[in-house]
């Protein structure tokens, strides 16, 4: 930590700092286990983190790549990734009730459960394509449905279109009709 608190004080910018070293708790654990941590300082403070892993350091016989489980790609790509994946989970049962099993039967119960995964992929496909660029690119399944798709409108249905007319106080209008531009020449057929 001291290293990397010595870099932040000369450059200004967060600092990494990358270590790995053995350790064994004197009851619970049978055996030493590699620990990777990291110590960051940053302009808020200081940001140390620890990873327990089983991964070897020089990697399986038969890799390819025998630098993959370097402590910073180790922390970097696998354990970055992990949380990464945990916070996908948590928008589907926070934001599109993935959690919701509210009958007996499984079958309705699992039906449910594929309408939340579709409804997150939906939404996925909303940020990434439609949403590319803007300040929407990174945002929740939460803050899409909030900022695109929870909006006041009027819906007019004719025999050939749907005509949906937006308030003209809607403050996100270019980027609602940006993103459905986007979506919409994505459905067009290519020639």
């Amino acid at each position: 930590m001291a290293d990397a608190r010595a870099r932040h004080c000369l450059t200004g910018v967060s600092t990494r700092v990358f270590a790995e070293f053995e350790y064994q708790t004197k009851t619970s654990w049978s055996r030493k286990r590699r620990v990777i941590g990291k110590a960051e300082v940053m302009a808020s403070g200081d940001n140390p983190r620890f990873v327990v892993t089983n991964l070897p350091k020089e990697g399986f016989a038969d890799d390819e790549d025998r630098e993959r489980f370097s402590p910073a790609r180790l922390y970097e790509q696998f354990y970055c990734a992990r949380g990464e994946m945990e916070n996908v989970l948590k928008q589907q049962v926070l934001d599109l009730q993935g959690d919701r099993m509210s009958t007996h039967h499984m079958a309705s119960n699992q039906l449910r459960l594929w309408f939340s995964t579709f409804a997150y992929m939906l939404m996925e496909r909303v940020r990434t394509l439609g949403c590319q660029g803007t300040e929407l690119a990174r945002a929740t399944a939460g803050t899409l449905r909030l900022k695109l798709m929870k909006v006041a409108a009027q819906v007019k249905v004719s025999v050939r279109r749907v005509y949906i007319q937006l308030s003209s106080a809607f403050p996100l209008q270019k980027l609602f009709r940006l993103c459905q531009q986007r979506l919409s020449a994505l459905a067009e057929p290519t020639g």
